[in-house]
């Protein structure tokens, strides 16, 4: 395993994460035991990057990680965690809060439900058009100074919002969706990172699991949220499959998964972009970390834009409503 330093003022972290979501029924129902054994198997490789959020299945899965880390070495790992999207006893949406009043509840009930003493990146899930981010990341730099958090990250903002919080506090990385079939980043808010000395932990790397070769359009089964996303609809999935295919053809001609293709083509975007992967099964797990064995060539990266352009999508990836919501979305929709 490579370790990379997060950012310019961030901890040194493996080059890749594993993304927890999906162990907390987001993607659909998930095996307790075998989440546990993924997040054991994950730290035995050498992944210290555990990314999570306290609105993932209302709470269930900070205690799956704090079921999973019982024992492990507080040191040893990094948790990233998300705070601030409201959920009802249904399970539905019902907004985001990042007032700073309630950014210290949030956090003082993840440090409860993880059972440790700190947390060592926090970050607002989403900007909150009603808070000035200065206010939020004021608050979150409070409980830094308190010794409750370690370092501040960000998640889903735009280059204004990126500069703006880092005029309060370092942050050390932007936590946003980037992938073959995802590259807004890439027309400004990647260049401002980079300016800022800001890494990138890039979420969705295989699209919520549309271009990792495994998805077909009859797998998606109660409570799965993708049957929501227009990628993952009518003509649009149809299209986006062609694009997998295409891909096949490139990860066969190298021995490897398109998976492992497309995991390792963000892995090569720069050193300071680290895939988190959201592997909820073993072998999952296995396959995206032979991902960092993968060796893209110049005639293979050629290649696999030939296959798959930039804007090659079809569908945007969330519903038009919350893509309204996105501050990364203000400037771009790709």
């Amino acid at each position: 395993m490579r370790y990379l330093h997060l950012g310019r003022t961030g901890p040194k972290v493996s080059g890749i994460g594993l993304g927890c979501m999906g162990m907390s029924g987001m993607y659909g129902p998930s095996d307790r035991a075998e989440s546990i054994a993924t997040i054991h198997a994950s730290l035995d490789a050498g992944i210290n990057l555990l990314d999570t959020g306290d609105f993932y299945g209302q709470g269930h899965n900070e205690m799956l990680i704090a079921e999973a880390l019982n024992g492990k070495r507080r040191e040893d790992v990094i948790l990233s965690v998300k705070y601030g999207a409201l959920r009802d006893p249904a399970g539905g949406w019902s907004g985001f809060d990042a007032r700073p009043e309630a950014t210290k509840n949030f956090l003082a009930c993840s440090l409860q439900r993880l059972g440790v003493d700190y947390i060592d990146i926090y970050r607002p899930a989403r900007l909150d058009p009603n808070v000035p981010i200065e206010d939020t990341i004021g608050a979150i730099s409070d409980m830094v100074k308190a010794g409750y958090v370690k370092h501040i990250g960000l998640s889903e903002v735009g280059s204004a919002t990126i500069r703006k919080a880092a005029a309060v506090h370092p942050i050390v990385d932007l936590q946003i969706e980037y992938s073959l079939i995802s590259r807004g980043i890439e027309d400004n808010i990647l260049q401002t990172c980079r300016e800022l000395g800001i890494a990138v932990t890039a979420y969705g790397v295989l699209s919520r699991g549309l271009i990792s070769g495994h998805w077909k359009k009859d797998n998606a089964g109660p409570g799965d949220f993708r049957t929501h996303s227009p990628r993952f609809q009518g003509e649009n999935v149809d299209k986006n499959l062609a694009l997998v295919d295409a891909l096949q053809e490139i990860a066969t001609s190298k021995g490897v998964t398109v998976a492992q293709i497309a995991i390792a083509w963000v892995a090569t975007q720069g050193k300071d972009v680290i895939p988190v992967i959201g592997a909820r099964r073993l072998d999952r797990l296995n396959e995206a970390l032979g991902a960092l064995d993968v060796e893209l060539t110049s005639e293979d990266l050629s290649a696999i834009e030939r296959a798959v352009p930039k804007g090659a999508a079809a569908g945007t990836r969330y519903s038009e409503a919350q893509m309204a919501h996105l501050d990364s979305e203000a400037g771009s929709r790709h």
